[in-house]
């Protein structure tokens, strides 16, 4: 991981703590130390972001800024983590689990998956807070601040999480149930979103093939001669071009004419092109239970 440099404007666009703020407790309580460049313009290191955003919870549940620069970092992070296990507020939730990951602390991101699954129920964990942390990490790693390690950390820990929900399910097929088949386009490796489906097609006891990350388009065919679904099902994160995705659509649709395709995933919102009338795009998981339930 690169070591990012942020201006006070950024601190505030990423905490959203007012610059006026974090200038205050600069000077009165010393809780960060901007450094300079030669040409003598100030600027903060990926370590004073993450100081902040701890900084900011405690804040946040009652403890004076006084107190909080008395603490050692170490004490700080803590000190997120107890109150960030025992709070219901999703934000302070989802941070917690930043800072887990920004320290690889696997017991305290496991920790804090698990009471959420108790207080809120495995579904609304995920969309009320993996969503939002998720959407989180992709905006920390495209500013640099975080390695793809931890972005492996987290993400393998939550797919471990959802997996253990899948199997947990016992199904019962029935004459309504329909065949799914889900799969990633070739290259696309963010199965998270993928898998969740999984789990929610079983527990409404449809019958799903799981080919995972990475499928190639021949593969997809050989496979839908063995096992013809009725309804497909994919993800767009990263991986294609909007000029390819846009192909990369025609082709399964002219591929699989006579069966219904699912798109989901957050690249679908840029596609300009008309979409095949077998595509059928999910915009949320309530879109994709009606389309289950129908």
């Amino acid at each position: 991981m690169r070591e990012e440099n942020y201006t006070i404007n950024d601190l505030e666009k990423l905490t959203g703590i007012k610059a006026h703020t974090i200038r205050i407790w600069e000077k009165r309580y010393g809780l960060l130390f901007p450094q300079r460049t030669l040409t003598n313009i100030r600027y903060y290191t990926s370590n004073d972001l993450k100081k902040l955003l701890n900084i900011s919870i405690l804040n946040k549940n009652g403890i004076k800024i006084s107190r909080i620069a008395e603490l050692k970092e170490s004490e700080i992070s803590e000190k997120v983590i107890e109150y960030s296990t025992r709070s219901s507020d999703v934000e302070d939730q989802i941070q917690a689990l930043t800072m887990a990951m920004f320290h690889l602390n696997q017991q305290k991101f496991e920790k804090l998956l698990t009471v959420s699954y108790i207080n809120r129920g495995f579904e609304n964990t995920y969309s009320e807070i993996i969503v939002p942390f998720l959407l989180k990490i992709g905006f920390l790693w495209q500013a640099g601040t975080i390695s793809p390690a931890q972005e492996h950390f987290a993400t393998n820990i939550i797919k471990a999480k959802i997996i253990v929900a899948i199997e947990s399910i016992i199904a019962s097929h029935n004459e309504k149930s329909k065949k799914f088949l889900l799969f990633l386009p070739e290259g696309e490796q963010h199965e998270i979103s993928l898998l969740f489906a999984y789990y929610l097609l079983k527990k409404k006891n449809q019958q799903v093939t799981y080919l995972g990350s990475s499928i190639p388009l021949y593969c997809l065919k050989e496979n839908n001669t063995i096992h013809q679904a009725d309804v497909l099902v994919t993800s767009f994160t990263s991986a294609l071009s909007l000029p390819r995705m846009g192909e990369y659509l025609n082709q399964i649709a002219t591929h699989f004419v006579d069966q219904s395709i699912l798109i989901m995933g957050p690249q679908i919102d840029l596609l300009n092109s008309q979409i095949p009338n077998n595509v059928n795009v999910i915009r949320s998981f309530e879109d994709f239970n009606k389309f289950i339930v129908n």
